[in-house]
């Protein structure tokens, strides 16, 4: 059973921290039309909720308010922010990346290096080396972006979110550099691919069945979304669509994923619909909205940064959105 703390131990145990890290006490930023807004601390009765609210998803745990991926993180989306100019939505579902130590402990992290992002001039945490070929306490110690927060275990994570609060496993990486990424492949390296998920899968989820929140398995590799139905086919899944909206269906239709998550240009109907400059694509005329009805799957936008983006991709129809920020769905009209 998740042994989650309840609200009031987070907000008395985890504002310091917040505010230690600069996080807490100044409005949250977002990006509109090359301009930025503030997050108003006024009461969300001020705010229109808007129509047909979708799921609102905590994308590495609304990664643009919070130290993403870590313990502090879930926890706060999991209840909404301390502070009086945090916005305090909680999320519906929370996502978080899971990739293995060098023993195979899983933990909750997006890259394959330690301190690889950008080139290593702004390095994820203060540790060198890959996650996958580095011990647990090395990993676990490791400091995420200067908060004094560190990357935790899958377990822990569990540990901390609510069972009314839904999880999604993003499976990054089952430990190898030699992967497929948003491909549909054919037989051959498909079986292959799988024999470099399947341990890491089945670990994944054995620890996911020890909890009672609902889970959402999603993956920009087939052999993970294979792995998992293999498995267990009664866990939910989602492929991840990058470039291609062809090679994404055909992937969504072999598993009959439950949910297609796709990146906010794909969908017709909004400003950013192919837009070259989010994921470099040629997306045609393809209605995912339409087919995501149609088939019965849910449809999940990522990275929704804004609440113009929130805003015009609800008007679309959309199932849900997996945003950096909690405030995506309280707008001021």
């Amino acid at each position: 059973m998740s042994q989650y703390i309840g609200r009031r131990t987070f907000v008395g145990g985890t504002a310091a921290t917040l505010a230690s890290a600069g996080l807490v006490g100044s409005a949250t930023s977002q990006e509109s039309d090359g301009t930025e807004t503030a997050t108003s601390d006024a009461d969300d009765s001020e705010h229109e909720a808007m129509t047909d609210e979708p799921t609102l998803i905590a994308h590495r745990g609304f990664a643009g308010v919070y130290p993403e991926n870590t313990k502090l993180a879930v926890e706060a989306a999991s209840f909404g922010g301390p502070g009086t100019q945090t916005a305090h939505r909680r999320a519906d579902m929370i996502e978080v990346d899971v990739v293995p130590t060098a023993d195979g402990t899983l933990v909750t992290f997006h890259d394959n290096g330690l301190a690889e992002r950008d080139g290593g001039e702004r390095g994820l945490t203060d540790t060198e080396g890959l996650v996958f070929r580095t011990d647990t306490d090395t990993v676990t110690s490791a400091t995420v972006l200067g908060t004094g927060e560190t990357v935790p275990t899958l377990e822990t994570v569990m540990d901390s979110i609510p069972p009314s609060v839904a999880v999604n496993l993003e499976f990054k990486n089952p430990g190898s550099s030699d992967l497929r990424f948003a491909e549909s492949l054919p037989d051959q390296t498909l079986s292959t691919q799988k024999e470099l998920w399947r341990p890491y899968t089945e670990r994944a989820l054995d620890l996911a069945s020890e909890y009672d929140n609902d889970i959402l398995v999603s993956s920009f590799y087939e052999a993970a979304v294979a792995t998992v139905r293999d498995y267990d086919d009664s866990v939910p899944v989602a492929f991840l669509f990058w470039d291609s909206i062809e090679e994404g269906l055909e992937v969504t239709r072999r598993y009959d994923c439950d949910a297609m998550n796709v990146p906010r240009n794909m969908v017709q109907g909004t400003p950013s619909f192919n837009d070259d400059s989010y994921i470099e694509s040629d997306l045609g005329d393809i209605d995912l909205v339409d087919i995501a009805a149609d088939e019965d799957r849910d449809l999940n936008v990522w990275t929704v940064s804004t609440w113009y983006q929130a805003r015009e991709l609800v008007r679309a129809g959309v199932d849900g959105l997996i945003s950096d920020y909690p405030s995506v769905l309280s707008v001021q009209d």
